[in-house]
């Protein structure tokens, strides 16, 4: 005889379990999407472990923007500080520019307060163009947005 479902909220406990749904619903179809437009995403692995990964997708779905995509890069929290993003970004730029991109955007979320990401595409050539102010909303708390640009 099947258990009976129980509801409740979440806990920390349950990140984990969380992570795998939304990654199969969410984060796969993401993958395919990205993987359609011949766009490049990569990861970075130590000994089989990925630490890391960075893709591009489109910066805006229009055909006027075509040749513009938008970086998203992210590195295991145990892995941080070690170049690992900066490997991936390299990586990534050089093959966006072979895939026919003109400019990469970056939109990193909470503006200043993520500095190091914003020191890590200003070390790649990125320039600061703009704030978009109280565009998130975490922690209780309105977030900025920092816009970084470069040319491929």
């Amino acid at each position: 005889m099947a258990t009976e479902i129980r509801v409740r909220p979440v806990e920390t406990a349950d990140a984990e379990a969380i992570a795998e749904i939304y990654g199969h619903y969410v984060l796969l179809l993401r993958m395919k999407a990205i993987a359609e437009k011949g766009l490049p995403w990569l990861v970075a692995e130590r000994d089989g472990r990925v630490l890391g990964y960075a893709y591009a997708g489109p910066y805006r779905p229009r055909a006027a923007y075509r040749f513009t995509l938008e970086n998203s890069v992210y590195i295991h929290h145990e892995a941080a500080g070690q170049g690992i993003g900066r490997l991936l970004m390299e990586q990534l730029l050089v093959r966006c520019t072979e895939w026919g991109a003109r400019q990469m955007v970056a939109v990193i979320g909470g503006g200043d307060e993520n500095a190091a990401s914003a020191r890590l595409h200003e070390k790649l050539g990125f320039v600061r163009v703009g704030v978009l102010q109280g565009v998130g909303w975490k922690f209780d708390r309105a977030l900025d947005s920092l816009l970084m640009q470069r040319a491929l």
